[in-house]
């Protein structure tokens, strides 16, 4: 069977697996670090593993642009067809030995991203959305439907810049705010296998600033999240994908409009 025969989500899984496998196997080698800007930088894993991603979906999928982190945008600027590839999503934590990372693919067509998979290397998850619903795949065998709860009351915050919306918010004063510590627990994981966490029931809420058009980081997370049934707005009930809004995902509405609030509240205070 010629490889262009296989489905979108079969490329989308089989991108994160490849990139997963790199990942996982360079794990705790001597990593060259290649600087960015002040404070960022990739890894010769993060490297290697987007090399081998964009391997396979150029395998499948030529005629289609692509835009990955470390090696910015490939193919026709007037392509409908772009897969956007984050290809180690916590590049510090992995740098510094703690496993938090994850693996993101998504493509998007038009304006609508309509499949996506966001691999955690060392649990042996998958993620997974063929644009109408939303799975886990474990140890490549195994699919379980995601279902979102707001049971844990856990909220993972991003700290990491940038902060396009500050002074009127900023992602680290919901831990200090005494309304958030009364209905939530704070997480901090510093990467975006947080925010298939919401989907997967493990987190009640995601939140951060930032621009989320065309994000590699957030782009497979929010796809997964929407397909799952999560509440998905910008940090002021906008439509996600629509500039520099940041990003709310919650596992309910009540979540979600107790989070909107909060958020508003430091806006209004804001000087």
């Amino acid at each position: 069977m010629p490889i262009t025969d296989v489905t979108d989500e079969e490329v989308a899984l089989a991108a994160v697996r490849a990139g997963a496998d790199v990942v996982r196997a360079m794990y705790g080698a001597s990593l060259t670090r290649f600087e960015k800007s002040a404070g960022d930088f990739a890894t010769s894993a993060d490297i290697e593993a987007e090399s081998v991603i964009l391997d396979v979906i150029r395998a499948a999928r030529p005629d289609d642009a692509v835009t990955g982190e470390e090696s910015g945008r490939t193919g026709s600027a007037e392509a409908e067809r772009m897969w956007l590839v984050d290809p180690l999503c916590g590049t510090l934590n992995y740098a510094a030995r703690n496993m938090l990372v994850a693996v993101n693919v998504a493509l998007r067509v038009g304006p609508d991203v309509t499949v996506a998979a966001c691999a955690d290397p060392f649990a042996g998850e998958v993620f997974w959305t063929d644009g109408d619903r939303a799975y886990v795949r474990r140890d490549g065998v195994e699919d379980e439907e995601l279902v979102p709860s707001p049971e844990s009351r856990l909220v993972d915050v991003n700290l990491d810049p940038p902060f396009p919306n500050e002074p009127g918010f900023r992602a680290g004063r919901l831990l200090a705010d005494p309304g958030f510590v009364r209905r939530f627990q704070p997480r901090v994981l510093s990467t975006t296998l947080a925010v298939a966490w919401v989907a997967a029931g493990r987190r009640a809420a995601y939140v951060t600033d930032g621009d989320t058009r065309d994000n590699v980081h957030f782009a497979a997370g929010i796809a997964v999240c929407r397909a799952a049934g999560c509440v998905v707005t910008g940090i002021h009930g906008q439509p996600p994908h629509t500039g520099a809004g940041g990003l709310v995902v919650a596992a309910d509405h009540g979540t979600h409009a107790a989070l909107l609030e909060l958020i508003g509240d430091q806006s209004s205070a804001a000087p």
